[in-house]
């Protein structure tokens, strides 16, 4: 039962149980370099070791291209070719979506990587289950649906087909402007960043709610309250399955918006 420690701490005196919550997202102490402006903390190290890993892979299976490709080049391509096909090309079509992609696949890819080690044993916290990556790749976004718009239309008609939309009569314009331009420049962005950042939080309350519970059943309950810990050891892993799901699919969501805004401020007219 080893596995479960990740998840749980012994106190040190008089062996009680303690199960990590809340306090894991805040106030982290620094590993590396305190007091630096390149402090590096826990989740700092495990958002560079999901990138690291994620950038090794692709390059192994990427390095020497084949035209018949081998079994890493093929899944890295299957991969690749999701992201271009069910996401890009949906919504941006091959033209304008072949100018975004490079980027809406490392946005993709990222935010997986970063995803899963919520999941993998001794890392036990997703890169983004703490504000500060959720809210740098919303600014990404929010950057890029911007450049988007000044790069294929212009920024007047950029800005007039977001703050202005056609069709609508000019004293309405008085409300929904400011309705557009709150929703658009400011709700956009942190929306992104908070969906991404709560799914993985929650998740992982989750896991620490079921292996700490297991912990207990297991090592402090006597009797047959100890059985108990059956149910949620099983619960635990159903929910580990469910984290891998909602880790994917949160990064398609993301890519999937991220694109659909491009798409809107590129648009020659909504």
């Amino acid at each position: 039962m080893n596995l479960l420690l990740p998840f749980a701490e012994h106190g040190e005196s008089d062996g009680a149980f303690h199960a990590p919550g809340i306090e894991e997202f805040l106030g982290l102490p620094a590993l590396f370099f305190e007091g630096t402006p390149f402090e590096i903390n826990r989740i700092i190290l495990v958002r560079l070791f999901a990138v690291a890993v994620m950038i090794v892979l692709f390059y192994i299976a990427l390095r020497k291209a084949k035209r018949v490709p081998g079994r890493g080049q093929g899944v890295a391509e299957m991969a690749l070719d999701f992201v271009k096909v069910q996401i890009v090309d949906q919504v941006l079509g091959e033209k304008l979506g072949r100018k975004y992609l490079p980027l809406l696949a490392s946005i993709f890819f990222a935010v997986i990587a970063m995803n899963i080690t919520g999941i993998i044993p001794g890392l036990n916290m997703a890169g983004t289950a703490t504000i500060a990556m959720p809210l740098v790749l919303g600014l990404v976004a929010y950057v890029t649906f911007i450049y988007a718009g000044f790069k294929e239309v212009g920024p007047g008609k950029f800005f007039k087909n977001a703050l202005l939309p056609s069709g609508v009569p000019i004293p309405v314009y008085l409300i929904l402007t400011p309705v557009e331009f709150i929703n658009i420049f400011i709700v956009r962005p942190i929306s992104l960043a908070l969906r991404l950042l709560l799914n993985m939080m929650v998740g992982h309350l989750l896991l620490v709610l079921c292996f700490s519970a297991t912990h207990f059943f297991f090592f402090t309950a006597d009797g047959w309250f100890s059985l108990f810990g059956v149910g949620t050891l099983l619960g635990g892993f159903v929910f580990t399955l469910v984290e891998l799901a909602v880790a994917v699919l949160q990064a398609y969501i993301f890519t999937l918006l991220t694109s659909v805004y491009i798409q809107q401020s590129a648009a020659e007219e909504h």
